[in-house]
């Protein structure tokens, strides 16, 4: 049978299941979440006169659930309006409406009994060919199947997602013996391009993949931190960006998770294992004393560190006392500096002669052999074992290609000095004359299986840059952007400057491009796969020449700028523009000049200009207002003057968005405007939609005059942004700049409803950032935000 969620229901809203019930709304799935029925009143419920039989009561522990999601950092709703799609209920009332679901997913406490008394409730209650998964990080699959119907069996699996939902991208999918085939792909493929997940099969076993090596790691990192001697600080800031894992490192790390809930996860491990495994699963008693006194963590406000006043403490395991934190400082860490790419800075640390080398090697040697012994047995190949790693622990590199990274033979000479017995697996590895995990070859990429290598599986859907360019090559490059021949007669535009500032390197680029495109081609995609898509112009560049009182340059570089966005609105043939993260200043004016969006779901937009004293230079104010505009029905009485001050406000206070669907809630995206919630599909699902437009005749659009709302416009504008200085929200400067940006915005000294060419509004804006350019005051905040990486508010 064709298999497909278009209902949901979640039992179970505590933070995961509320979190994954929100992950669920934001895909645009109607979810129902149901949780127990409270015993006992409230006050509030008391005071209300409420009886346990109200509705509102047997439905408090879900509806409560939801209302959190609107306070709770990060957000787990993706725009505020999607939890409209989750209903709140409770597991006795509403365990009926089950049957009108295509999956329901349990999130309820980690206990097997419990678990499979529901299940059976449930197996009672859903239509044949629903699916049913478990959210549990740990208890087996195989035993929560036991007893139920052939068809519940055949349906069942685990899900377990990692928190929170919305952001952490690893989804491990635990077949049970039971489960057929093709369920198990339809959730697969699901989990990818619905729910936008780095997908993994793991084997029923404890705590799966990332959790049974993650936890393990971290105990051996408490292990060598106590037999040698280091602190809670020192060993954060060598185990953290330094090697390639996440800024919160490794007790930054548990405190976020929280003490009790690693203990839990340790737990199960150490239940279901024996002899020299079982032993690194003993948590330290240090740790049974923390979750004694309640320092558990962020949750609790303290746990392996605690914030008094502006400082940072750490915990003196010996002492059990807070003291100031401290950090290892040695001579590798700057060599590691030296180094280009993560693998030589990795291999520089680890085998260095000091406290950051020996504290390294002792923590990664353990986890790497561990990693090997358990392939085959928690997943069928490494791959899945480094994707789980890196999705779901943050880590850069998965454990395998750490190894590589830092040679296998080598490594494996030492770990035999030191005692250690290589896994078989490792053994066959360099017994048949290979020297890493990983092979490429033309691009490809291939992994040892234990016996020869294999094609590493890849979703046709998901693009990689690097590798796509080492096979096919690139068309044309300079040192802001490349020009790739993505196939089907689609061109990408890939921007590779330091954060992807747009100087005239990328202008170049982008007029060149549109150029070639036009005559021999169907359409562009200007997109990438750093670390974010753009943010804004060199403001470096900008500063130096303001600095230098260039403004003859500046003039110049700015008006190409205008051009360029221009010639991608006004071009003949489809530009679609993919941006992901940080969108801001100049790249999301060169989004909002595009045919159409194909936003990453995670993508922050907004035209930010103000906080380093300036107006957007190369469109975006003019832009923003028109989509606007545009964003109106037909036949509607438009109020130029609402417009006018909404796009005003947007860029007077740095307005960024949170989500693509709030910047659509924004109007940088309209209503056709696309988004895509697998950030690994973003640069293929852009090719199709420039394919789309292109094959449906895609006609550059008309050049037409704007409406403004003029001098009326200009005054009420003012009016606004003097009432936001009175009352203290701007500075006095803040305010001189949203003099000008009114100015533009509104069209200058015109009647109201004039309508003006675009150029026109170009000029307006050049002219308003040089002159804001030159000012001193700009310049202090450009200068700050380039030292600081925050604005100053002078």
């Amino acid at each position: 049978m064709a298999y497909q969620i278009k209902k949901a229901a979640v039992l179970g809203s505590g933070v995961m299941g509320s979190g994954i019930a929100a992950h669920l709304a934001n895909i645009g799935i109607p979810v129902l979440l149901l949780d127990i029925v409270p015993r006992e009143l409230s006050k509030e419920e008391e005071a209300k006169g409420l009886s346990l039989e109200h509705p509102q009561v047997r439905n408090r522990i879900a509806s409560t659930s939801v209302q959190k999601l609107l306070k709770q950092k990060p957000a787990p709703l993706a725009a505020k309006k999607n939890l409209q799609l989750i209903t709140p209920g409770n597991l006795e009332d509403d365990l009926g409406k089950l049957k009108d679901v295509d999956w329901i997913i349990e999130v309820i406490v980690e206990n097997l009994d419990v678990k499979k008394s529901l299940y059976e409730r449930i197996d009672a209650v859903r239509t044949p060919g629903t699916i049913v998964s478990s959210n549990t990080s740990g208890i087996s699959i195989n035993a929560m199947a036991e007893g139920r119907s052939e068809d519940f069996g055949k349906h069942f699996l685990g899900t377990h997602f990692f928190n929170p939902p919305r952001y952490l991208k690893l989804l491990e999918v635990i077949p049970a013996s039971t489960t057929a085939p093709e369920v198990l792909q339809f959730m697969t493929e699901f989990g990818e391009d619905r729910l936008g997940k780095g997908v993994v099969i793991a084997k029923d076993t404890p705590n799966f993949i990332a959790n049974r090596i993650g936890t393990y790691g971290l105990l051996v990192t408490l292990r060598e931190m106590q037999n040698r001697g280091y602190s809670i600080g020192e060993v954060d800031s060598v185990t953290g960006p330094l090697i390639g894992r996440p800024k919160s490192a490794t007790f930054r790390t548990l405190d976020v998770v929280g003490l009790d809930t690693f203990m839990h996860v340790a737990k199960n491990v150490y239940d279901q294992t024996s002899g020299e495994e079982q032993k690194v699963f003993e948590a330290p008693e240090f740790m049974k004393k923390m979750v004694e006194n309640g320092w558990i963590g962020a949750k609790s406000g303290q746990g392996f560190f605690l914030k008094k006043d502006k400082d940072i403490l750490e915990l003196d395991p010996e002492t059990m006392e807070y003291r100031p934190a401290g950090k290892l400082k040695t001579p590798s860490q700057e060599m590691a500096k030296q180094q280009k790419g993560l693998a030589a800075k990795v291999k520089t640390l680890t085998y260095a002669n000091d406290r950051t080398g020996e504290l390294l090697w002792s923590i990664l040697s353990p986890t790497l052999v561990y990693s090997a012994q358990l392939t085959g047995e928690i997943a069928d190949d490494i791959v899945a074992i480094d994707n789980a790693m890196k999705w779901g622990f943050g880590w850069e590199q998965g454990p395998f290609e750490t190894w590589d990274a830092i040679g296998v033979q080598k490594s494996v000479e030492k770990m035999k000095e030191e005692g250690y017995e290589i896994p078989a697996f490792v053994q066959s590895l360099l017994d048949s004359g290979n020297e890493s995990f990983y092979k490429e070859e033309n691009g490809d990429l291939y992994f040892f299986n234990g016996t020869g290598y294999e094609p590493v599986p890849v979703n046709e859907k998901a693009i990689d840059l690097k590798r796509y360019k080492k096979k096919h090559g690139v068309l044309k490059s300079n040192s802001g952007a490349s020009l790739i021949d993505l196939g089907d007669g689609i061109l990408l535009l890939e921007f590779h400057s330091r954060s992807n500032a747009i100087g005239l390197d990328i202008m170049q680029m982008i007029n060149y491009s549109i150029d070639e495109v036009e005559k021999n081609y169907k359409g562009l995609v200007i997109g990438n796969q750093a670390k974010n898509f753009c943010v804004g112009a060199n403001l470096g560049m900008i500063l130096m020449e303001a600095q230098d009182d260039n403004i003859f340059e500046l003039d110049f570089t700015i008006k190409t700028f205008q051009n360029a966005l221009m010639k991608i609105k006004y071009s003949s043939k489809p530009v679609v523009v993919a941006p992901f993260g940080m969108t801001l200043g100049g790249g999301a004016e060169v989004a909002l000049h595009a045919a159409h969006i194909q936003a990453s779901m995670e993508t922050y937009m907004g035209l930010v200009e103000a906080g380093v004293g300036l107006i957007p230079g190369g469109g975006g104010n003019k832009e923003l207002y028109i989509k606007h505009l545009k964003g109106l029905p037909n036949g509607v009485t438009v109020d130029y003057q609402n417009i006018a001050s909404n796009v005003f406000e947007s860029i007077a206070m740095a307005k960024v968005s949170t989500s693509a669907e709030e910047a659509r809630e924004n109007n940088f995206l309209n209503f056709t405007d696309g988004i895509s919630v697998n950030s690994d599909h973003l640069i293929y699902d852009a090719k199709q939609a420039a394919l789309a437009l292109y094959e449906n005749g895609y006609q550059a659009p008309i050049r037409e005059k704007v409406p403004v709302t003029g001098e009326p416009g200009y005054a009420t504008l003012l009016l606004g942004a003097e009432g936001m200085h009175i009352s203290g929200y701007i500075s006095e400067y803040d305010l001189k700049i949203a003099k000008k940006l009114a100015f533009v915005l509104s069209g200058g000294k015109l009647p109201y409803g004039t309508k003006v060419d675009e150029q026109y509004l170009l000029d307006l804006e050049r002219e308003a950032f040089l002159s804001l350019v030159a000012k001193p005051k700009t310049q202090q905040r450009m200068q700050h935000m380039l030292v600081k990486g925050k604005p100053l508010r002078n």
